[in-house]
Formats: C-alpha cells, sequence, structure tokens
C-alpha cells in the first residue's frame, strides 16, 4: 500500500521530471519535484507555522490558567480549548507538517535507490509517463547524486538549515529575565539554531547527495515560505486598519 500511495506517484512525478530537464539532470528533477509538492502541501505548513505563532501568542494566558486551575483537570482542559480556539492553534499541524515531509522523503527515497535509479522501472509507471530517453545522475556534471560523502554540499545543507532556523527564532520573541525556565528556553533555542544544522551537515555527508539536493530545496522553501508569511503578518494590521 505504501508503494501504490506514495512511492508510485513520486516515482512517476520524478521520472516525468527527468523527461523534461536539460539532459536529463536528475537534481534539477529533485528540485523541482520538492518545489512542487511543497506548493501543494503549503497550506499545511502554513497552517503549522501559523500554529507556532499562535502558541507563542497564547503563552503568557496558558500560564496563567495553568496556575489558576491547577487542581481541576477539567477546568483547565477547557481553559486550554478555548485558548485554542481564540488563536486559531491547531495541536496538530505542527506534527501534520512533520509528518508529510518525512513520508515525502522517505518515499523519494525509496523511488530513487529501491528501484535501483538511473535505471527506470517501466512497470511502476503510468501509461502516459514514458522512461526519458536521457538520466543523468551528475548534478550540473559536478555532484554525483548516488554516492555520499561530499564536502560542499553538506555545507550548503547546514547553511540553509541555519537560515531557515534563523528567520523562525527571528519570529519567536527572546525568553527575557534570569529564571530558569528563560534560561532553558534561551539554551533550546541556541541548540536548535546550532546543533540542528551541524547534525544535517553530518547526516547529509554520510547520505547520497540526492537526499542533500532535497534538503537544500527544502529548505530555501522554508526560507521564501517564511519571508511570505512574515510579508503577510506586516501588512495585516495596515489592510486591518484601511477597512476601519
Amino acid at each position: 500500500m505504501f508503494e501504490t500511495i506514495l512511492v508510485q506517484p513520486i516515482y512517476n512525478l520524478f521520472i516525468a521530471a527527468v523527461g523534461v530537464m536539460p539532459h536529463g539532470d536528475a537534481g534539477l528533477a529533485i528540485i523541482a519535484l520538492t518545489f512542487l509538492m511543497r506548493l501543494v502541501l503549503y497550506p499545511v505548513f502554513t497552517a503549522s507555522i501559523r500554529t507556532q505563532m499562535g502558541m507563542q501568542a497564547m503563552q503568557g494566558d496558558l500560564d496563567i490558567i495553568k496556575v489558576e486551575h491547577k487542581d481541576d483537570k477539567e477546568r483547565l482542559a477547557r481553559e486550554q480549548i478555548a485558548l485554542f480556539k481564540k488563536h486559531k492553534v491547531n495541536p496538530l499541524a505542527g506534527f501534520l507538517a512533520l509528518f508529510i515531509q518525512l513520508v515525502v522523503l522517505i518515499a523519494l527515497y525509496f523511488a530513487l535507490f529501491r528501484e535501483h535509479f538511473p535505471q527506470i522501472d517501466t512497470a511502476l509507471l503510468y501509461p502516459f509517463v514514458h522512461a526519458p530517453s536521457v538520466v543523468s545522475t551528475n548534478f550540473f556534471g559536478l555532484i554525483d547524486l548516488l554516492t555520499p560523502h561530499h564536502l560542499v554540499l553538506p555545507l550548503l545543507v547546514g547553511a540553509t538549515q541555519f537560515a531557515a532556523i534563523w528567520l523562525t527564532l527571528g519570529r519567536t520573541p527572546s525568553p527575557q529575565g534570569g529564571g530558569d525556565k528563560a534560561a532553558v528556553a534561551r539554551m533550546q533555542q541556541q541548540m536548535m539554531l546550532y546543533f540542528m544544522p551541524a547534525v544535517m551537515v553530518v547526516t547529509t555527508y554520510f547520505f547520497a547527495a540526492a537526499v542533500g539536493v532535497y534538503f537544500v530545496a527544502t529548505n530555501l522553501f522554508s526560507v521564501g515560505q517564511e519571508w511570505l508569511i512574515r510579508r503577510e503578518l506586516k501588512n495585516l494590521p495596515a489592510a486591518r486598519q484601511a477597512k476601519n
């Protein structure tokens, strides 16, 4: 079922993309496929970002009701649900976005490597998808997408991951005060900003370059998406004022 629902459609999209890319460049096909899937799933990831921002906005009220109703779990649950509705927070949005991204990555990895790409498994192709006459696994003639242990690509993954996280933290108020809670929050932000990109650099180094290309494309799309949402939120007060 996993192959029929996820691997086969992604495999067909990928092969179709390779067929229209210059010289059958599989790296360009991965980028195009990544952007296409992120565009289709844009509402899901946008909902995740809005949920994060809503959680940040309601954190103060949430802390208050946790103290006020600490002995009444049922009342606390009702108040939390009311806060979620007020700030339009969907607690499952972040999990859903992460789950979808992980599933897509696994499906793409299966499509590329389990099917022995660059050989084309015509049995998996839909009738309207044709095997390309030329297939190149050398991205711009520089990177072999099927081999690991590249040097520049992992650094690009780390840099773009850093940029995406830095932009995300930019809309998160810095923890204030000298309490333990603020100190832990600051430490978590620093770990997210520096540790995650470092993990991605090491991970990408040991995986085939195709995975790194996917990560770079995903991170660049995330940066653009973050910019669009920031622009929308920046213009929101002016739009409300003009409406009034």
